[in-house]
């Protein structure tokens, strides 16, 4: 029975396994969905055919299962968009080209070259356009270098095909470097094939999982079967000793009752103990054969349970780094948006149930674009970096930060009031106003507003954040570097 038990834990545990390895494809799959949906508005724009195409790739994101078949023709679809638009946008630098050429040809009737002729140029289509069309491009970059960053994250938490991998690094470069539009929106037509790529492979390499965890189940089985059997075996031989024992038993008593001769007697009594002797041999016989082939089988299960325990805790380690990893913001190494919604459903449901004070902070740093377009984005990073550091090293062990996402980050102030966490995030505003922050030899001086709010009765996870996101708004309007407490009530 103690056997049977430690089987049933190693094929739970395998279970548990394979359940958590799935859960871990899905948080993937959804982190792809979600880069997928951003790169699909990102080139929305261009013309009403490719917006519907895109459009529909977002409708199938929303449902359970995606199609894969469908989808490769969805991407011919969109591939034949993207060259109409090549093909368009050529026609027009070639016609642009011709005119070009038309205005420096020589007049063929005196030999001098041909002046324009004056345009006659309206109000509205005077410089503004131009502003237009140079902060249109700067937006279009500016999405091209989002989803750079998104395509080098998606690189760090699931894994691709050798070739496939090669190409996206190629392609995240291109879309943090280059400059050129055309370039950049041919890259973002190839993100959603590497997302594809990406969920095709953690489903192989889930699928593969299964496969293997069946085989060793199967092994399981059949050494299960070989120790019934054995069992069986061993049943029957009993039964037929003790059969063959009985049988010559009732023999002796009969001779004994037949016979008058006493040497007869004594011979027949010989002979039939003999017989028994001779059952008894075979059947230790068979039986030390049966426990020889048992004693072997069970060395070999023993072998094969503890590669399965090994495997198992392999998996079990990945799945906790993975896990970990997913739950990890990359540049700062806090807690990203998803732990933090996790971590905020656990104590919104123990704050309901105990009453506690609760409060919610959004924190944001002030004017960080002017950092980023003053000094590049690595000094942007670096400032993320040494801020979410200050926050991680001076907030109270008690209390849970995470960066919520760009330069916004949000905490969570358990068995704590507004006030007390108003003092708390003060303190580390003034700490972090002093942070001798230099880029190319300037000091910069970086700070940041935070809005906060209680849990309060009639309060919900989203309400209370709302509230907080505003009180933050309020404290940028109000001249920023400075922490304001909701005063709404619960709408």
């Amino acid at each position: 029975m103690a056997s049977d038990q430690s089987w049933k834990e190693k094929y739970l545990q395998e279970l548990e396994s394979a359940d958590n390895r799935e859960k871990q494809w899905k948080a993937e799959r959804n982190t792809l969905e979600r880069m997928l949906v951003r790169t699909s508005l990102a080139s929305e724009g261009q013309t009403p055919e490719l917006d519907r195409l895109l459009v529909r790739i977002r409708k199938d994101l929303r449902k359970s299962r995606v199609d894969v078949d469908a989808w490769k023709e969805l991407q011919d679809q969109i591939d034949r968009q993207v060259a109409l638009l090549d093909e368009h946008q050529a026609s027009g630098d070639k016609k642009r080209s011709f005119f070009s050429r038309k205005e420096r040809e020589p007049d063929p009737k005196n030999g001098q070259t041909q002046q324009p002729k004056p345009e006659i140029v309206s109000e509205a289509d005077n410089a503004p356009g131009n502003d237009q069309d140079i902060e249109d491009n700067a937006q279009r970059l500016r999405i091209a270098r989002r989803v750079g960053q998104l395509l080098g994250q998606m690189l760090t938490q699931v894994s691709l095909e050798p070739a496939a991998e090669t190409r996206a690094r190629a392609l995240q470069q291109s879309l943090l470097a280059s400059n050129d539009w055309d370039e950049l929106r041919e890259g973002l037509n190839h993100v959603a094939e590497l997302v594809i790529a990406a969920v095709t492979r953690s489903k192989r390499e889930f699928e593969a999982f299964l496969k293997r965890l069946d085989e060793r189940l199967e092994l399981l089985r059949e050494h299960f079967s070989a120790q019934s059997s054995a069992q069986s075996g061993r049943l029957d031989a009993s039964e037929n000793l003790d059969r063959e024992i009985r049988e010559e038993i009732e023999r002796v008593g009969l001779h004994l009752q037949a016979s008058d001769n006493l040497e007869d007697l004594k011979n027949s009594v010989s002979r039939h103990l003999a017989s028994i002797g001779q059952a008894v041999g075979r059947f230790r016989t068979q039986e030390s054969e049966r426990e020889q082939v048992l004693s072997g089988q069970l060395e070999a299960m023993q072998e094969k349970v503890a590669a399965m325990e090994a495997h198992s805790e392999q998996m079990q380690e990945q799945v906790r780094k993975e896990r970990l990893r997913a739950m990890t913001d990359l540049l700062t190494e806090l807690p990203n948006r998803e732990a933090w919604q996790e971590r905020l459903a656990f104590e919104y449901n123990r704050w309901q149930r105990y009453s506690h004070p609760l409060t919610v902070g959004v924190l944001d740093i002030d004017l960080f674009k002017r950092v980023n377009d003053s000094y590049g984005h690595k000094a942007g990073d670096r400032v993320l970096q040494l801020v979410a550091r200050e926050f991680r090293e001076r907030l109270r062990t008690t209390d849970f930060v995470a960066r919520f996402g760009g330069e916004e980050f949000v905490v969570l102030f358990p068995e704590t009031g507004p006030a007390d966490a108003r003092t708390v995030v003060d303190k580390l505003r003034e700490h972090v106003g002093k942070l001798p922050f230099h880029f190319r030899g300037e000091p910069v001086t970086v700070t940041f507003s935070a809005g906060l709010a209680g849990f309060v009765p009639g309060d919900t996870e989203e309400s209370v954040f709302d509230r907080a996101d505003r009180a933050l708004y309020q404290a940028k309007g109000a001249g920023r570097d400075r922490v304001i407490i909701s005063a709404e009530a619960v709408s």
